[in-house]
């Protein structure tokens, strides 16, 4: 009897070391995790103040969460809800500014084969009434190019958070501390400059030249906490 219930014993306590195990590495697998949101309600405000909430719609998508670092384009998604006006999405002039180092950068929109030369000046898009866009794009300091092909494709992280640990700046080494303990969120925002007119008229500059709007996109990203892992939080 004293045997079986060595046995049992012995049995319970590998459960829990196994339990353990899969508890821990469960806790590893999130502890880089990090999620980007954007501020609908602030994005829908400005374009209401420029009276343009019943022509225009500007969202952005993001997966669930990801890996410290590993964000390096982002998803644009413009709807042009008007009946007879041309939207075009400015890219030249739209930039993205990040707010720990008050820094500004140019954006470029992506495309498989990008081989032109990242300084040549880059087309308005234009979307047609009724129609939409999925765009995505980086910063120019993101890109590398690919010597065999001759392309280009974002590389480096939009934003370089990992790079704040041991960043020789210290009030950029207490941030990073700050983040990973989630008792601060990183910002960063969008600049982006929409011109929107009646096709007819086009982009081309003159009187005609369509009006210029900047809409303030603000984003977050947040450190995920280790309850994420669990199965229930996966889809959130």
């Amino acid at each position: 009897m004293a045997q079986a219930g060595e046995q049992n014993l012995l049995v319970l306590t590998f459960y829990m070391i196994g339990i353990s195990y899969v508890f821990n590495r469960m806790v590893d697998s999130i502890d880089d995790k990090v999620k980007y949101e954007f501020d609908k309600g602030a994005i829908d405000e400005q374009l209401k103040e420029h009276n343009l909430q019943d022509d225009v719609g500007v969202a952005f998508k993001f997966d669930p969460s990801y890996d410290i670092g590993n964000l390096k384009e982002m998803k644009l998604l413009l709807n042009n809800k008007s009946e007879n006006l041309g939207v075009y999405v400015d890219w030249d002039n739209t930039s993205l500014v990040i707010d720990f180092d008050n820094s500004s950068h140019r954006i470029i929109r992506t495309s498989p084969d990008l081989s032109r030369d990242l300084g040549t000046p880059q087309h308005p898009t234009l979307v047609a009434p009724k129609k939409g866009i999925a765009a995505t794009f980086s910063i120019e300091s993101s890109f590398k190019r690919d010597q065999e092909k001759g392309t280009y494709s974002p590389e480096k992280p939009i934003i370089p958070i990992a790079g704040l640990e041991k960043h020789p700046v210290k009030a950029r080494r207490i941030l990073y501390k700050d983040f990973i303990t989630r008792k601060k969120n990183i910002a960063y925002s969008l600049q982006l400059v929409l011109r929107v007119s009646d096709l007819r008229v086009g982009v081309a500059p003159g009187e005609n030249k369509p009006p210029m709007y900047i809409i303030d996109c603000p984003f977050t990203i947040k450190k995920l906490p280790w309850t994420y892992a669990m199965p229930w939080n996966k889809r959130r």
